[in-house]
């Protein structure tokens, strides 16, 4: 399996892109999904989302 990492496939951060290419799927439904589950846990994925930004190497 690839190694995670941010892409410069991005709108924000390149973490959808990078969690997309990771997982194999679009970039645009992997983006539409975490929105849907940002919303739904109260926004706890924005949280996520800054840490895995800072977490995650460049490609």
């Amino acid at each position: 399996m690839a190694e995670l990492k941010r892409t410069k496939n991005r709108m924000l951060g390149g973490v959808c892109g990078g969690l997309a290419k990771w997982l194999g799927w679009s970039a645009t439904p992997t983006r539409v999904l975490y929105v849907l589950l940002s919303i739904f846990t109260a926004f706890a994925g924005a949280l996520v989302y800054v840490i895995l930004w800072l977490v995650m190497p460049e490609e």
